[in-house]
């Protein structure tokens, strides 16, 4: 199974012509989920033909405006589709209220069910786990509740298919077994699991969003395969970081290097900007595989 991440807004307060406002689209399997859900977040998913109506949980990091205000679109949406599935919002103290209030300012006729988590962590806590996968949330420092998220990919077994090959096993539902960890016979030969599977190691992506710099960041993204993680300033503007509660790219940089994380993905790029190229060299000189996000960008980890 691959983790598949698209991201669908890259701005910050102000959406550009080129950078919608924040949101993350991950999909693993058959669950996908929005990390976040700012204005123009559906219009951004209709263009790459991914429909909301298979989003089964929406993780909220906070209430600004620029990371909630396509909330009710998607909502109405999903009803005018008929969407009977149950959908899982998780965000932090006060999501209950909030998601009721738009549910309740629009005339729709709401055909599913929400259930709403609130999450007000102090230290890493897990909010979801499932046999494949799991997630947790975290504290991040805005001024206001504030949440990150980490995706886990379980560890899990393969198959060694050059391997298995050789007996003429390619598909078969004897592979299913091999896959739990058994040992197997085949037109009387055994193969046993040790030389037909191997085990992928678990693999995470965490979301780093709208928070001021903190060393705790570095324990929370540990050992990540992608960091996605905001940079709403270049250096030369690194004033601002601490009056309006952001990072920098060089700060976003030190925590991926620090934090042993495979790739770096900058977002919440201010408007002032109009090209990010100069904060993706500002990380690079600290974290060489750090590249800036555009929207519509996809990351594969298998």
């Amino acid at each position: 199974m691959i983790t598949e991440v698209i991201v669908l807004g890259t701005s910050s307060q102000f959406p550009t012509k080129q950078r919608n406002h924040t949101s993350i689209f991950l999909r693993f399997d058959k669950f996908t989920c929005l990390f976040d859900c700012g204005e123009g977040t559906q219009r951004q998913m209709r263009i790459l033909k991914l429909s909301p109506h298979h989003v089964n949980a929406l993780f909220i990091s906070h209430w600004h405006g620029d990371h909630t205000l396509g909330i009710g679109g998607i909502l109405q949406s999903l009803s005018a589709s008929k969407r009977t599935r149950t959908l899982e919002i998780y965000g932090p103290k006060g999501t209950e209220d909030r998601v009721n209030h738009i549910i309740n300012t629009y005339y729709f006729k709401k055909t599913f069910k929400v259930i709403i988590h609130e999450v007000s962590p102090e230290n890493e806590e897990l909010i979801v786990d499932n046999k494949d996968f799991k997630i947790t949330a975290f504290p991040l420092n805005h001024g206001i509740p504030c949440n990150g998220y980490a995706f886990y990919a379980n560890e899990y077994r393969r198959i060694n298919t050059e391997y298995t090959k050789k007996f003429g096993l390619e598909q078969h539902p004897l592979l299913g077994r091999l896959q739990k960890g058994e040992d197997i016979v085949f037109k009387g030969k055994k193969i046993s699991v040790k030389k037909a599977t191997y085990l992928k190691p678990e693999t995470k992506v965490c979301y780093v969003i709208d928070t001021k710099y903190d060393k705790s960041l570095i324990n929370y993204a540990k050992n990540s395969d992608l960091l996605i993680c905001e940079a709403t300033y270049s250096e030369e503007d690194k004033e601002k970081c601490g009056e309006y509660n952001h990072m920098s790219s060089a700060e976003a940089a030190n925590i991926a290097k620090k934090s042993n994380s495979k790739k770096l993905l900058l977002t919440h790029i201010s408007q002032r900007y109009g090209s990010p190229k100069k904060l993706e060299e500002e990380a690079r000189k600290i974290f060489k595989n750090a590249v800036y996000a555009k929207d519509f960008d996809k990351v594969i980890i298998k």
